[in-house]
């Protein structure tokens, strides 16, 4: 059976699920729950993606991401095997950790799928059949057949707004949002977070969930009628390629990285390659620890017999001021992106 092409759109925005194999949990305790966020700020630096919105189930995780750089399956298949080594080496177990390939559906830009996606995505934790919203228990209350208990409803926006493991706390303004989190976007068409919240709130206490969201597996796209024919233009001329053209994730030279960065900075790699503390210096080392897939004492003898201690200690601190220095973190970005982005 022939597997279905993945639509990496420029600008695209996707609904990404990814569940353990044979129901499994992928998830044992905070700390691999953690890792798994520490991975996801790491996609983001990798792959130029942008996070709108996690959850982190027992079994399976969603994600609402934007991906400026038309790398959708390159940045979660980066992230699935990622995880999965971290997993499986900390378990001290072999095998697949995930089932198949994640579902990825392409989302509507306009109009409110994406906000709508998110609110889906947030409701997760309180999907329960012990909260009375289980699938059975969901459609009886939606109907109007049962209302809804007030007890359970307190339970469900408690478990909501305690829940560690999802964006949503950020989104309804309980806690400030992760460094790598984008919010604002999806908040503004809202009306901000206590918009936001009312919206949550309201599926909550009716039980549904929004935008037909709770049958969207399988779809590859979801939208208005003329964003799913687009999508399927995009299928069929993507199908066509797909033997013939595949994206991959390949260590990028060392030349090209140092190309990369003489082209950014407009300087020449001679003209600061033994300048400690030099910027440009750091941001090559830098990089080369993160895609040249070579150690730092093999970088350190390619780019001039430079001493390998003091380059992993530049290259350190170069990561450490991306915090603080949005210029430097947007410039570093930046590279990564188009040193991720590799056709063959």
């Amino acid at each position: 059976m022939t597997r279905p092409v993945r639509l990496n759109v420029q600008g695209g925005w996707y609904h990404i699920v990814a569940r353990g194999i044979e129901r499994r949990s992928i998830f044992q305790d905070d700390r691999d729950r953690g890792h798994f966020l520490e991975l996801l700020e790491e996609m983001t630096l990798r792959y130029g993606a942008e996070i709108h919105a996690y959850v982190l189930m027992g079994n399976h995780y969603h994600l609402i991401i934007r991906t400026p750089h038309a790398n959708v399956s390159l940045a979660i298949q980066w992230l699935n095997v990622s995880y999965s080594v971290w997993f499986n080496r900390r378990l001290g177990r072999v095998g697949h950790v995930f089932q198949g390939r994640f579902g990825s559906t392409l989302i509507d830009s306009d109009g409110s799928w994406a906000l709508n996606a998110s609110i889906y995505l947030h409701l997760n934790p309180v999907r329960l059949r012990s909260l009375g919203l289980g699938k059975r228990e969901n459609r009886i209350e939606s109907c109007g057949l049962s209302p809804p208990d007030l007890e359970q409803i307190k339970s469900r926006l408690k478990m909501l707004s305690e829940y560690r493991w999802s964006s949503y706390r950020a989104y309804a303004g309980y806690e400030s949002p992760k460094k790598w989190l984008t919010v604002d976007e999806l908040l503004n068409r809202a009306g901000g977070s206590r918009n936001y919240r009312r919206l949550v709130q309201a599926h909550v206490t009716r039980g549904t969930d929004p935008g037909g969201f709770e049958t969207v597996g399988g779809r590859i796209a979801l939208g208005t009628q003329a964003f799913l024919e687009h999508a399927k233009t995009l299928t069929k001329n993507l199908s066509k390629e797909h033997n013939a053209k595949r994206q991959t994730v390949n260590a990028v030279a060392l030349s090209d990285i140092v190309l990369l960065v003489e082209k950014k900075l407009g300087r020449k790699w001679d003209d600061f390659a033994h300048r400690y503390g030099d910027p440009g210096r750091d941001l090559v080392l830098y990089l080369a620890r993160r895609r040249s897939g070579m150690t730092m004492a093999q970088i350190a003898k390619e780019l001039g017999d430079l001493d390998y201690r003091a380059a992993a200690k530049a290259a350190q601190r170069f990561e450490a001021s991306l915090a603080s220095d949005k210029t430097k973190r947007s410039l570093a970005n930046n590279c990564l992106a188009q040193l991720s982005y590799v056709q063959t």
